[in-house]
C-alpha cells in the first residue's frame, strides 16, 4: 500500500529509578548517544512528517534535549504516571491535527532499527487499523504472550500473571511498540480502562478494543535484543555492548580492519573509511572522521578529530576537539593534539603537545616540544610554517608565528615570531666545571656519614 503521513510519538516520561542517577533515564548514553536520541534517529529516518515527545513534569533537560536533536518536535507533559496509554494520550492534540498513521515507540530503547519500524508500520490498512511489535524471548517469564490467531493475526495480549501452563509455554512476546492507523486511534484509546492491579491504562488493551470492534490486529516481529528496554545499569552497559557489536561489524562490513574488534570502541556518528586498520584498545569519541587508508595504532583516544587520507595516529596518542590531521601526516606515541590543522605531510612523532595552531605541510615537531597556549585566562594560537624544524624540547609561547622552512633549536623556548628559513635558539651558555663532580659526592659522602654516627 501507498505510504501514507506518519506520526510517530515517542514516550519519555518514566523517571528511571532503578538507575540510581540524578539523570534522566532517557539521557543516559549508548554510543555516545542519548537513550531519546537513538529513539529520534531511529524514527527520523522513516521520514515521520510530525514528532511528539512525551515527558514528565520538570524534566525541562529532556525537553531541551529532544529540540536539541529534532527541532520542530512538539512537547507535551503526562503530569501523572497513569500508564502507557495515558502517557500517549498526552500527546491528544497531536494525534487529533494528524491524518495518516501514528506509530508509539519507548525512548529507553535504543536498539529498533529503521527497518523494522516501517515494517510494523506497513502491516497497517483499512482491515488492521493496529499492529503491535513482538519477539521472540529467550525467558519469557514476565512478558505478556502475543495469542495469535489462524490468520497470523494476534487475538489477545495475556499478562504473565493471567496465563495458562499453555499460554506460559508460548515464547511469542509483546514489547509494547505500536502502530496505529489515525482513524479508528483515538476511539480505541478512549475505550481502554483501569481495570487492572495497577489501576493504570495500559496501551496493550487497545489489542482487545480493537477486536471487540472486529478489526484484524498485525503482528510484526522482530529480534529480541532490538526491544531491550534500560531500566538498569546493567541494562544500559547490555545495551552498549549490542550497539558496539552491531557498528565493529558494519565498520569491517565496510572495508576496515579491526586487529581486536572486541577491544575498539565507537560513537554513534563515527565515520570510518575504506582500508583503515584500527589496532586493539582505541576509543572513538563523538565526532571522528577517519578517511581511507589510516592507520590507528594502538591504545589512543580519539574526539571530534578529522583525520585526512593515509595518515597514522598513535601508538598512545591523543586527539581531541579540532584536531584536523592532513593527508600522511604523522602523529605518534604519546602526542596530544587540540585544535590544531597539521598539512599534508607534517609530523609529531613523540612526546608533544600541540594546542590551538596551524603546523604546515612537511613540517616535524620534535619530541617533548610544547604549545604553550594558554596565559591563565585565554588561547593563543601557534603557527608553524610548512616545511618547518622544531627541535626536541622546546616550548613556543603563543601568540607566536615560525615561517616556513625555519628551524627552532632544541630545547629553546621561542616567545618570538620567527622569520622564514631563519634560526632560532635560546639557550644559556654551557658552563662546565672540571672535577666538580667528584669534589661533590666526597664532600656529600662525608656529611651523610657524620649524620649517622
Amino acid at each position: 500500500m501507498a505510504s501514507r503521513p506518519l506520526l510517530t510519538i515517542v514516550l519519555a516520561a518514566g523517571k528511571g529509578t532503578r538507575m540510581k542517577s540524578a539523570v534522566p533515564k532517557v539521557l543516559h548514553r549508548v554510543g555516545g548517544l542519548s537513550l531519546l536520541g537513538h529513539a529520534l534517529r531511529a524514527t527520523g529516518s522513516l521520514g515521520a512528517g510530525a514528532v511528539a515527545v512525551v515527558i514528565g513534569p520538570d524534566m525541562e533537560a529532556v525537553r531541551s534535549e529532544a529540540l536539541a536533536l529534532a527541532p520542530g518536535t512538539g512537547i507535551f507533559v503526562q503530569d501523572q504516571q497513569l500508564g502507557t496509554a495515558h502517557a500517549v494520550l498526552a500527546a491528544r492534540a497531536a494525534i487529533a491535527g494528524h491524518s495518516g498513521d501514528v506509530l508509539v515507540v519507548f525512548a529507553d530503547t535504543p536498539l529498533i532499527a529503521p527497518g523494522t519500524l516501517r515494517s510494523l508500520v506497513d502491516r497497517l490498512d483499512a482491515e488492521t487499523p493496529l499492529a503491535v511489535l513482538g519477539f521472540e524471548a529467550a525467558d519469557p517469564t514476565g512478558y505478556g504472550r502475543l495469542l495469535c490467531d489462524a490468520a497470523g493475526g494476534i487475538s489477545a495480549i495475556r499478562e504473565h500473571k493471567d496465563a495458562t501452563e499453555a499460554e506460559r509455554a508460548l515464547t511469542f512476546c509483546c514489547s509494547g511498540v505500536m502502530a496505529f492507523r489515525r482513524e479508528e486511534m483515538l476511539d480505541m484509546l478512549g475505550e481502554i480502562g483501569t481495570g487492572n492491579v495497577q489501576g493504570e491504562y495500559y496501551l496493550t488493551d487497545a489489542v482487545a478494543v480493537a477486536r471487540s470492534k472486529g478489526f484484524r490486529v498485525a503482528a510484526q516481529a522482530c529480534a529480541e535484543e532490538e526491544v531491550l528496554g534500560i531500566n538498569s545499569r546493567n541494562q544500559l552497559a547490555m545495551a552498549e555492548a549490542v550497539f558496539q557489536r552491531r557498528f565493529r561489524d558494519r565498520v569491517m562490513a565496510e572495508g576496515a580492519t579491526l586487529v581486536a574488534p572486541e577491544t575498539v570502541w565507537f560513537s554513534h556518528d563515527t565515520l570510518v573509511g575504506r582500508d583503515v586498520t584500527i589496532e586493539p584498545n582505541v576509543f572513538f569519541g563523538p565526532g571522528v572522521i577517519v578517511e581511507d587508508e589510516v592507520r590507528i595504532h594502538a591504545n589512543c583516544h580519539l574526539e571530534g578529530a578529522h583525520v585526512r587520507r593515509g595518515a597514522a595516529v598513535g601508538p598512545f596518542a591523543r586527539l581531541r576537539p579540532g584536531a584536523d590531521l592532513g593527508t600522511g601526516v604523522r602523529i605518534g606515541n604519546f602526542v596530544e593534539v587540540k585544535n590544531v590543522t597539521l598539512e599534508a605531510g607534517a609530523k609529531a612523532n613523540h612526546l608533544a603537545y600541540l594546542g590551538d595552531g596551524r603546523v604546515g605541510a612537511g613540517a616535524n615537531v620534535g619530541a617533548g616540544t610544547i604549545f604553550c597556549n594558554y596565559d591563565g585566562f585565554l588561547k593563543h594560537r601557534t603557527e608553524v610554517g610548512p616545511g618547518a624544524f622544531i627541535g626536541s624540547n622546546s616550548a613556543l609561547v603563543a601568540p607566536v608565528s615560525i615561517g616556513p622552512g625555519a628551524y627552532v633549536g632544541s630545547g629553546s623556548v621561542v616567545t618570538r615570531n620567527v622569520p622564514a628559513d631563519a634560526l632560532a635558539l635560546e639557550r644559556s651558555e654551557l658552563t662546565i666545571r672540571e672535577g666538580w663532580a667528584a669534589k661533590f659526592r666526597a664532600m656529600m659522602q662525608r656529611r651523610k656519614s657524620m649524620k649517622s654516627s
